[in-house]
């Protein structure tokens, strides 16, 4: 059977057509399926929709998250309660292509492949700045990390196992297009446009993509630290070069006052070292978060699943 997990906020317009068309899909391609559908904090009547779906299909898992705890917490109150042979990530809003669902199915179960991975080749309707910035992400998060996200999405299909492997990680800062791609396993890519929204707007602002991004990279690797490093080298390297050119200066006498040099140097190590301190503050509030052990989530409600088969998130 395969899982559709699909995390909704804000979507009680167009969320029970869009799970109907999903939902006709699969059934024309003789796909054996169930949903889990998680409200994360919608303000809405989401919640009302899906109750409404879950009682007339007993198929449509729902789960009602307390209030707004982001995409990734919603994702892993979907994948850590769902069951099935095959698990898909989905867009409430069918950004995320449905129709492809059937070939990436059967990638899975005729080849074998153990991630079938959605990749970009269009972004569909973005504005030039939101471009910039999500190409710069990638960038960074490419050199920091060696793994390469690049057009990747979180529209995938995993096997099983994947999913128990994914289970097996205990943080609770999460990344999961970054953690689905560190799993490894036999993989493979298949290229979609991102669709249009059929109605609605996207919750993605550039503050969020910028927020996201920050937390993307800071929980998934600790190389920014290093750069911290290799900035402290640079600037010790830039103080002995402007200290020997001072020095030759002073003793071929043409040294002259002021101390434009000096005020240049304090602000330029000033800023680094205030950037610098941000860097580490991130990595700090991290641990911090960590250490408290708080869950990703908490669930307000459940419908078509059972309290007694969740498992513990502590």
């Amino acid at each position: 059977m395969l899982a559709l997990i699909i995390p909704v906020c804000n979507e009680a317009e167009q969320i029970h057509n869009n799970i109907d068309r999903i939902g006709e899909i699969l059934e024309e391609a003789g796909i054996a399926h169930g949903f889990y559908l998680v409200d994360d904090g919608s303000t809405d009547g989401t919640w009302e929709e899906l109750t409404r779906l879950s009682e007339a299909c007993p198929h449509v898992h729902t789960i009602r998250l307390s209030r707004n705890f982001g995409k990734e917490a919603a994702l892993c109150a979907a994948l850590e309660r769902a069951d099935g042979d095959a698990f898909l990530i989905l867009d409430a809003d069918l950004q995320h292509p449905p129709e492809m669902i059937p070939e990436m199915e059967k990638l899975w179960r005729e080849q074998g492949y153990d991630v079938v991975e959605g990749v970009k080749e269009g972004r569909g309707c973005e504005s030039l700045l939101k471009r910039l910035a999500v190409r710069t992400f990638y960038g960074l998060f490419r050199k920091s990390t060696g793994i390469d996200l690049d057009a990747a999405s979180d529209f995938k299909l995993l096997d099983r196992k994947v999913v128990e492997a994914w289970r097996r990680m205990p943080e609770r800062n999460t990344f999961f297009r970054g953690m689905s791609a560190w799993l490894g396993f036999r993989r493979v890519q298949l290229p979609f446009v991102v669709q249009d929204r059929t109605m609605g707007e996207t919750k993605w602002s550039l503050r969020a993509l910028i927020r996201l991004a920050a937390h993307s990279i800071t929980s998934y690797t600790s190389a920014p630290l290093y750069v911290v490093s290799g900035l402290g080298a640079v600037l010790l390297l830039g103080a002995v070069v402007i200290g020997i050119q001072t020095l030759v200066s002073k003793l071929l006498g043409y040294a002259e006052t002021g101390f434009t040099t000096v005020i240049i140097l304090q602000l330029f190590i000033g800023s680094c070292v205030m950037m610098s301190l941000g860097v580490i503050g991130v990595y700090i509030s991290k641990i911090y978060e960590e250490t408290k052990k708080r869950p990703r989530y908490i669930i307000q409600e459940l419908k078509n699943l059972d309290d007694a088969k969740i498992p513990d998130t502590e």
